[in-house]
């Protein structure tokens, strides 16, 4: 079975493509508290990143952290909504995915702030 909305090829798809992955950012932003102030955190902390990066790698690692954390809580975001899609109801299934996905923005964010402690201060 073929889906419908898989009938584009070329730039049309690229197009597409683009549209939809900016309206998500767009949905998100205005949505989602938490991902606002890992925006806001990411678009203070890039520059900062480029400033105190020692090396190419430093600068990478220290960026790369952050929109790591930021993928991540697409990710968290996208499952949360499916779930509410389903039901609102209170389901021990779906407490469980929020909470992985919640889980994997903690991990992310655990691990961006290594990264940034480890190459500032050792």
């Amino acid at each position: 079975m073929v889906s419908p909305y898989k009938n584009k090829k070329g730039f049309d798809r690229l197009s597409a493509a683009l549209n939809h992955s900016f309206e998500g950012l767009k949905a998100t932003f205005k949505n989602e508290e938490a991902f606002r102030q890992e925006i806001f955190l990411a678009l203070i902390l890039i520059p900062v990143a480029f400033y105190t990066g020692d090396t190419t790698v430093e600068k990478i690692l220290l960026v790369s952290s952050l929109i790591l954390l930021i993928v991540i809580e697409l990710i968290n975001t996208g499952i949360e909504v499916i779930i509410d899609r389903v039901s609102l109801d209170k389901n021990e299934l779906s407490k469980l995915a929020k909470d992985i996905g919640s889980a994997a923005v903690l991990i992310a964010f655990l691990n961006c702030f290594i990264v940034w402690l480890m190459i500032l201060f050792f």
